[in-house]
């Protein structure tokens, strides 16, 4: 029986529902390309992986399972993730496999940390709008939203963890004033 880890750089460090991890997320996860890139169905704009993101280091938790495929279900559940998509939205990482693009030197991690399995959400990037850079568009996009919509974007970004710091979310703080709170704030 191996351990198997969950890495995580957004609302599911601050809020993992159901998903069954022992209850401390660790801050030295392996460094992986995330960035403020997919706007979610709720017109929130969420961190998922993006390959032309500079590398921040992400965080971990150990899964309260030692079984990988309930450890992806569990994850694909919190994500609601439809079954059908479970293999291509949660990527996973086994001892003696190579390290996904996006996520940094994750054997040499896993192996100095005692874990066996990885897994974590793989939503690629879906930005608003089809005019201008990126960022601008995620700027212009999160600065056009009203009520509750506003409400609970700014809350995803600003309880993001400090460390997941990403050029898109310097430019957000810097245009929206949506600097980082801590989790009991």
């Amino acid at each position: 029986m191996g351990v198997i880890a969950c890495l995580g750089w957004g609302s599911l460090v601050w809020d993992p529902q159901d998903l069954p991890i022992q209850r401390e997320w660790f801050a030295d996860g392996p460094l992986v390309r995330v960035e403020f890139a997919r706007k979610s169905s709720d017109k929130r704009i969420t961190l998922v992986l993006d390959a032309s993101a500079n590398p921040v280091r992400s965080l971990w938790g150990i899964m309260d399972t030692d079984d990988v495929d309930a450890a992806r279900e569990a994850l694909g559940a919190r994500e609601c993730i439809p079954q059908k998509n479970i293999n291509r939205d949660i990527g996973t990482w086994t001892v003696g496999q190579s390290s996904p693009q996006m996520i940094l030197s994750l054997p040499e991690w896993a192996i100095s940390r005692g874990v066996s399995d990885v897994v974590w959400t793989a939503l690629p990037p879906k930005l608003p709008g089809a005019r201008g850079s990126a960022a601008s568009r995620v700027v212009r996009h999160l600065a056009g939203l009203t009520g509750q919509q506003r409400a609970n974007a700014e809350r995803y970004v600003r309880r993001t963890p400090r460390q997941i710091d990403t050029l898109h979310r310097r430019l957000i703080e810097a245009e929206l004033q949506w600097k980082p709170i801590d989790d009991d704030q």
